[in-house]
C-alpha cells in the first residue's frame, strides 16, 4: 500500500486529489499539508467523511513525512510554495508529483537540483491528464507536416488562474518547437508588425473555464484546429494519483508523464 500526502489539502484541487486516493486500489492517504485548517480532519474539511488525517503545517512537512512514513507528495499549489516545498519533500526522502504550473528558471532549478540531489523520483507535468497528454503527441506529429503554417496557441481558464499563458500551452508551444528545430514564442499580439513565422500564445481568463487549448495551423486556403477541451478538474486530479501509484516503481529522477503513458 502506498502512503500519499497532499499539499494545499483545503483547496479545490486539493480535496478533489483526496477524493481520488480514497477511490483508488493501492494507495490511500498517510498526510495533508496547508496553511489554514491546521489540526482539523482533512476529510471533515473536503465535506467527504473522517478520515483520521488531520492537516498538518506545511512548515512541518519534514517532520510529519517520516512521522506517517509517506511515500509520495502531491502537489498541486504555486510556484513559490511548491518551490518551498519540494526541498524538504525530497530531503525527507518522499518522491513527488507536481501539477504547479507557472514556475521561474530558478524555481524549477530549485526543485529539479533538490530531487537529484536527494536522489529521490518525481513526476512533474503542466497537465496529468491522459487526453491531454495525447493531444500533445498530435501536435507533435501534425507540426512535421505542416511546418510552414502559421501556428496559433489559444488557451482559455478560470478567472481565478494564477499564471498565464497556462503550463499546458506553453507545453504546446515547446512540443511544437522543438519538432520544428526552435520557433520563438510571442505572447498575444499588439501593433501593426507583420506576423513571421514565432508561434502565438494567448490567454483568455473568463467565469468557471475548466480548461481549453486550441492550437491553430493556418495555411493558404485552409486551417486546422487542434482541441483539448476539459469538463472536469477530476481529468487532472485522478491523473495524478495515478502517477502516484506509477512512481513507486520509478527509479530515481525526474520523470514526465510521456513515461507513465510509454510515449
Amino acid at each position: 500500500m502506498i502512503n500519499a500526502g497532499v499539499t494545499g489539502a483545503s483547496g479545490r484541487m486539493g480535496k478533489l486529489i483526496i477524493e481520488n486516493i480514497i477511490k483508488m486500489e493501492g494507495i490511500q492517504l498517510s498526510s495533508a499539508f496547508d496553511l489554514m485548517n491546521i489540526g482539523k480532519d482533512v476529510g471533515e474539511v473536503a465535506q467527504i467523511g473522517k478520515l483520521n488525517v488531520n492537516i498538518s503545517d506545511v512548515a512541518d512537512i519534514a517532520t510529519v513525512l517520516k512521522e506517517s512514513k509517506t511515500d509520495v507528495v502531491i502537489d498541486f499549489t504555486i510556484a513559490p510554495a511548491t518551490a518551498a516545498n519540494a526541498p524538504a519533500v525530497a530531503g525527507a526522502g518522499v518522491d513527488l508529483i507536481i501539477g504547479t504550473t507557472g514556475f521561474s528558471d530558478e524555481q524549477r532549478a530549485t526543485i529539479e537540483d533538490a530531487i537529484i540531489k536527494n536522489g529521490t523520483s518525481a513526476v512533474i507535468s503542466p497537465n496529468y491528464s491522459v487526453g491531454v497528454n495525447v493531444f500533445f503527441k498530435i501536435l507533435q506529429e501534425t507540426a512535421k507536416y505542416l511546418s510552414e503554417y502559421d501556428i496559433e496557441i489559444i488557451e482559455a481558464h478560470h478567472n481565478q488562474k494564477k499564471d498565464a499563458p497556462s503550463g499546458t500551452a506553453m507545453k504546446a508551444a515547446e512540443v511544437i518547437s522543438e519538432t520544428l528545430g526552435g520557433k520563438d514564442f510571442v505572447y498575444g499580439r499588439e501593433g501593426l508588425a507583420p506576423r513571421d513565422k514565432e508561434i502565438g500564445i494567448h490567454a483568455v481568463r473568463g467565469g468557471d473555464i475548466v480548461g481549453d487549448h486550441t492550437v491553430l495551423f493556418a495555411g493558404d486556403g485552409e486551417r486546422i484546429e487542434i482541441k483539448h477541451q476539459a469538463h472536469s478538474r477530476n481529468a487532472f486530479a485522478s491523473g495524478a494519483v495515478k502517477a502516484a501509484i506509477w512512481i513507486n516503481n520509478a527509479g530515481p529522477g525526474i520523470h514526465t508523464m510521456d513515461d507513465i503513458l510509454g510515449f
